[in-house]
């Protein structure tokens, strides 16, 4: 939750409790509890109203169709590059090696 470890959330919950002391603590989490759900509510009504927004325009499913294009051009470019550049790479390392080896066995 929000990365706090263990130690961390009990360091916090002691110097809150030295500061507002053990009768005003529960009020206070009552509070925020309370804040926190009125906030994910607020954020799921916003979300559910622009989603609404977005499916009467049409932009839902051209966000789709966009997202599609997209990942198709990313595969043929990976495919590209494995059928085209990848064999290239692996002779120029053969060529390399092949070079180096006789350096390497005077050493």
């Amino acid at each position: 939750m929000f990365g706090i470890g263990g130690g961390e959330f009990i360091l916090i919950i002691l110097i809150a409790l030295m500061l507002f002391g053990s009768d005003k603590l529960p009020e206070m989490a009552r509070a925020f509890g309370k804040g926190m759900a009125q906030l994910k509510n607020a954020t799921n009504e916003i979300k559910s109203e622009i989603q609404k927004g977005a499916e009467d325009n049409g932009i839902d499913t051209s966000i789709k169709e966009l997202t599609a294009t997209f990942t198709d051009e990313v595969e043929k470019v990976k495919s590209g590059i494995d059928t085209n550049i990848l064999p290239e790479v692996t002779k120029a390392k053969e060529d390399i090696e092949e070079l180096t080896g006789p350096v390497k066995r005077q050493l």
